[in-house]
């Protein structure tokens, strides 16, 4: 028998199918890797195995009864601490919501089980998704299992490496073996950043494309769910299940889910790649950058053209972005009071207001502080058409910028971060430093586009990095086959070396 936590969601679902390992057999093969990983990389803040292999014994009682399966039977998958799950702890990696267990289940979480996926856990991210490299969480960062190719003479001195945020638990727990596919959100490149420093694949759909009721909301104008997985395949795989219009989730958009698997191809004869310009930026890391110039050779073998686009508001997108983003979550975390759920920090003789401050400051990090804090000075009066009416503005037209762009291109290309993976501490004391990490990703979240991370390839370091496509609203059909073109003539094979 195969290693089973080797094998893509693709294999599995055949391999169950087909008779050829029983689910329970998977089920109980990551359980193990998940339980030998958690003191070294941290990547789940609560481990589920019963649940996994209740969903498992159920796939193979009804492959035994000649039942149907569904699309994801026998998958064993992570779910992202964001996601409401019934009975399990929920947190978003907050001391504010420690204890919380929903008693319902997020409408993409349902999915996903209604099709015959098992839970081996919640995985941990930056605290309310806040952050680039997952050292936000109340629950300690994830570690990533990737290491620099410069360590000590014992081979073991290297430097602790951030997975990526918010979404690290989930991209380093499927880089680590520990699951095939995971669920992520991405606001401002929360899937894709991640999965570019881990060596994943993962696509953030149009925003609408899966609910966001059940989701513990960070900016409900940009958040989006969407799969992490070791392919394009197993993302389209996992994408068709999550995605669907949802009646309880207003911006959900009502209109039937493609068959993004069965329309793989890459063969991009026909096709456009727009090459943005304004992301040529000054100094960029001489990895990146060759790393995108094969990006662009691989396409042309692909039989796609290559063309020159532009993108002139890019410059304002950061700046858009921590405008936007804050004053949403400014208005959604107003919510954790200590009234309703979770903490409550009552001190002796105090008042309501006593009890809504000391409960704030107790159960909220600093970044979620800080971003709090940004978010209600600019919606302040006085403030609110300075910098929020503004940003709107701005937002507006870089919309418009991808509008024109994809007059004369099918999909674009570019890099998904600035650099590979750094160490953890290594830009947390910077705020501004650590946001620039976004600089590429945040653009088409302001867009609501459907955008894919796929590996590229390995740095000086021994690193991955990963390549970015962004497409036309509603077709991830063209992002996920443009990813197959590359992800085809990367032929990325590389893993992380087991150390934990």
């Amino acid at each position: 028998m195969p290693d089973l936590t080797e094998l893509t969601v693709a294999e599995i679902r055949n391999g169950v199918a087909g008779g050829e390992f029983k689910a329970t057999e998977v089920a109980e093969a990551f359980n193990a890797n998940v339980a030998a990983a958690q003191a070294a990389l941290n990547a789940f803040i609560v481990a589920t195995p019963e649940k996994a292999l209740e969903a498992a014994a159920s796939v193979d009682a009804d492959r035994a009864a000649g039942k149907p399966l569904g699309k994801l039977a026998g998958v064993p998958i992570g779910m992202k601490d964001l996601f409401c799950t019934k009975g399990v702890q929920t947190t978003a990696a907050s001391h504010i919501l420690e204890g919380f267990k929903p008693e319902y289940e997020s409408s993409v979480s349902q999915r996903l089980w209604d099709a015959g996926a098992g839970m081996l856990g919640k995985l941990n991210l930056d605290q309310f998704a806040m952050g680039s490299s997952n050292e936000t969480s109340y629950f300690g960062n994830v570690i990533s299992p990737w290491k620099r190719n410069d360590g000590g003479p014992d081979g073991k001195n290297w430097a602790a490496l951030a997975p990526g945020g918010s979404s690290g638990g989930s991209s380093a727990a499927v880089s680590a073996r520990l699951c095939p596919a995971a669920t992520g959100t991405d606001t401002g490149g929360s899937i894709r950043q991640p999965a570019a420093f881990t060596g994943i694949s993962g696509i953030k759909p149009t925003y609408g494309r899966c609910s966001r009721w059940g989701i513990v909301a960070f900016a409900s104008s940009l958040d989006q769910a969407g799969p992490m997985a070791r392919d394009v395949r197993d993302c389209a795989i996992m994408l068709e299940v999550m995605a669907g219009f949802d009646a309880k989730d207003s911006t959900s958009l009502d209109m039937p889910v493609p068959a993004w698997e069965a329309g793989l191809s890459a063969d991009l004869k026909g096709k456009k790649v727009g090459i943005p310009r304004e992301y040529r930026l000054d100094g960029m890391d001489a990895d990146v950058a060759k790393s995108w110039e094969n990006g662009i050779a691989w396409l042309k073998d692909a039989g796609a053209e290559v063309v020159d686009i532009s993108l002139p508001h890019t410059k304002y997108a950061l700046p858009c972005y921590y405008i936007i983003a804050p004053a949403e979550a400014s208005s959604n975390l107003a919510r954790y009071d200590g009234v309703r759920y979770g903490l409550r920090d009552l001190p002796d003789g105090a008042g309501l207001q006593d009890m809504y401050a000391a409960t704030r400051a107790a159960g909220f990090g600093a970044e979620v502080k800080r971003r709090i804090l940004i978010g209600t000075y600019v919606l302040s009066a006085g403030f609110y058409d300075a910098y929020y009416t503004q940003a709107q503005k701005v937002r507006t037209l870089i919309s418009r910028d991808f509008t024109e762009a994809f007059k004369s291109c099918d999909v674009i290309l570019a890099p998904t971060a600035p650099s590979a993976a750094f160490a953890l501490g290594e830009k947390s004391a910077d705020p501004l430093e650590m946001y620039l990490n976004d600089v590429f990703s945040v653009p088409a979240s302001l867009a609501g586009l459907p955008a894919m991370s796929v590996p590229a390839g390995l740095n000086r370091e021994g690193l991955p990095l990963g390549l970015q496509l962004i497409g036309r609203p509603f077709d991830e059909q063209g992002v996920l086959n443009a990813g197959l073109a590359i992800e085809q003539r990367a032929g990325f094979t590389a893993k992380p070396d087991r150390w934990w």
